[in-house]
């Protein structure tokens, strides 16, 4: 079993920055796929950005792509979202998770998710 527990949430104005942290229990393996993602309210969740463990490949979605950057700390087993320029349309309850594949096992684990306010 995977714990993900999320840091670095808050109240922030539009512009302002904020950075998430999201740690993970336990061994990663290569094949995990680790993001995060958000919901906002009345909204459906939806991804943000993700992280391939094993190569540290990035994926964006539109919305954030070149104010958003997720990075990793493999030592720590430790991913992290930079967040800038942000807008109140940013505000959301931002959820980390990690895909897993094990052979054709899947599974996916969520943490409890941070809040993210963005003030106009």
């Amino acid at each position: 079993q995977v714990q993900l527990v999320e840091s670095g949430g808050g109240l922030v104005q539009a512009g302002g920055s904020l950075r998430l942290s999201c740690a993970a229990s336990g061994r990663t393996f290569s094949t995990d796929v680790m993001g995060w993602y958000r919901q906002a309210p009345g909204k459906e969740r939806e991804m943000v950005a993700t992280l391939t463990w094993s190569d540290g490949g990035t994926n964006y979605a539109d919305s954030v792509q070149g104010r958003f950057t997720i990075s990793r700390e493999v030592i720590k087993n430790t991913v992290y979202l930079q967040m800038n320029s942000l807008t109140p349309e940013d505000t959301a309850i931002y959820y980390c998770k990690i895909d897993r594949r094990i052979g054709p096992q899947r599974s996916a684990y969520w943490g409890q998710g941070t809040q993210v306010t963005v003030s106009s």
